[in-house]
């Protein structure tokens, strides 16, 4: 729930930024698994994200990063996409973008904040993809950056496909050193398979060769919900320190509705926890993770009519004005026990979400899998059908495709395997028109 009167942009009293000559936000550093500061005390670091800096440039500016600091923001995260066309690695002005990146840190230094230098792989999934590209990168940020004391590294933003964690590892092992021959502290964030959801893993083989490493945790609160939470608890009290340095208030697309609930969940735990967490878009894109309206051509000076939905939420959380939204009603789900044509693999089906948008319906749906054949398999599809037409408009985790009223849903590399009796989860996706069919 959000009440955003037209003033309280400029009533909230304001987290001071930097003065003249002050110094900019001291050395962090990793005890056990909080970021803490000189004095040994647990930091928590709060924040937005850019969205691309190939795409959305003009939000890195002085006065952004100050009304952002004034807001109660004490980190902003410089997201440079790397294989998107555009991005560093594809067609991308490199110059430019890594004068941007300097740019940005130094105003984040002028605000009082903290700046995280993202490497943003996404559709190149694998990191060695460009590992040389991003050694490179790296040692001339790393350089450049070497004196000052509130710059963290993301060395790979979310490792995805079939890329593993020992892929990842290597990878990380390879620009470490890089980074730590110009900053011996610096914090070093490092991404984990399956868009950052695999912590799990991260925890059972850490990085142990350096000091001042975290793992991250991306989160989107209307897909990822309790499997996901429990995972990184568990992850966690396993002794892994975590930064969510990307979550969303919306599904894992970056649009769709708004699921205050389910944010206000994962904030009470990130907090309880003492995660830090930067929420994903500072831009005006026409998708519900932007916190601003596409209609505003504003680059700083936002009012309370320039926000988005998300964009409000964020604003009320990180100003403290926020209000945790009351719990809605479980909504009804469809049947669940469908059974494939492979046999022996049971299907649950629950109906997460449905809201409606320029006269359509949306329904996004969650299923889980389980293996009752009483011998693993390599390969899973299942065929769902609707009672008219389906619209597939996204998915994740499954490879997708609907013809007439049936959506078929396969598996990807990562989750191909289930062995007897196991389950696969968080695998979802969002329709529009018709209804699963009981």
């Amino acid at each position: 729930m959000f009440i955003l009167a037209a003033a309280m942009l400029t009533a909230v009293p304001a987290t001071p930024a930097m003065a003249a000559g002050e110094k900019a936000p001291g050395p962090l550093h990793v005890e056990g698994t909080q970021l803490v500061d000189e004095g040994g005390q647990p930091v928590q670091l709060r924040g937005v994200s850019t969205h691309g800096l190939a795409w959305f440039p003009e939000y890195v500016n002085a006065g952004c990063f100050k009304q952002l600091r004034e807001w109660g923001a004490n980190v902003v995260r410089l997201a440079m996409y790397t294989d998107e066309y555009g991005g560093y690695c594809n067609g991308g002005d490199r110059q430019a973008l890594k004068q941007l990146v300097k740019d940005g840190v130094a105003w984040a230094s002028e605000a009082g904040m903290y700046a995280i230098v993202d490497w943003h792989i996404l559709s190149d999934s694998d990191p060695s993809i460009h590992a040389q590209e991003a050694l490179a990168f790296f040692d001339e940020m790393s350089a450049a950056f070497a004196d000052r004391d509130n710059v963290l590294y993301e060395i790979c933003n979310e490792p995805n496909g079939g890329t593993d964690w020992p892929a990842v590892k290597a990878y990380a092992l390879q620009v470490l050193p890089v980074i730590r021959d110009n900053d011996p502290d610096a914090v070093v964030i490092v991404g984990t398979p399956n868009w950052c959801q695999m912590v799990d893993q991260a925890a059972a083989d850490p990085i142990t060769e350096y000091g001042n490493v975290m793992y991250a945790l991306h989160f989107y609160a209307g897909t990822h919900r309790d499997d996901l939470r429990a995972r990184m608890e568990a992850a966690a009290e396993a002794g892994l320190p975590i930064f969510v340095s990307e979550f969303g208030t919306c599904d894992a697309s970056g649009n769709g509705v708004v699921n205050e609930e389910q944010s206000d969940i994962w904030i009470e735990l990130m907090d309880r926890l003492g995660t830090s967490y930067v929420n994903w878009n500072l831009s005006n894109k026409d998708e519900s993770s932007a916190m601003l309206k596409s209609g505003c051509t504003k680059t700083s000076g936002f009012e309370p009519e320039d926000l988005s939905w998300s964009g409000r939420w964020v604003y009320e959380l990180l100003s403290g004005e926020h209000i945790p939204a009351e719990p809605e009603a479980e909504a009804d789900t469809p049947s669940t026990g469908y059974q494939t044509a492979q046999g022996g693999l049971q299907v649950g089906v629950t109906l997460v979400n449905s809201w409606e948008a320029e006269g359509e319906t949306y329904r996004q749906y969650g299923l889980t899998l389980t293996d009752t054949s009483g011998t693993a398999r390599e390969g899973w599809i299942v065929e769902l059908a609707f009672d008219g037409d389906v619209t597939l408009l996204d998915g994740w985790n499954g490879e997708y495709s609907a013809q007439g009223n049936v959506l078929t849903v396969s598996s990807k590399d990562y989750n191909a395997a289930i062995p007897a009796g196991g389950t696969v989860t968080d695998v979802g996706f969002i329709v529009s028109g018709a209804v699963l069919a009981e």
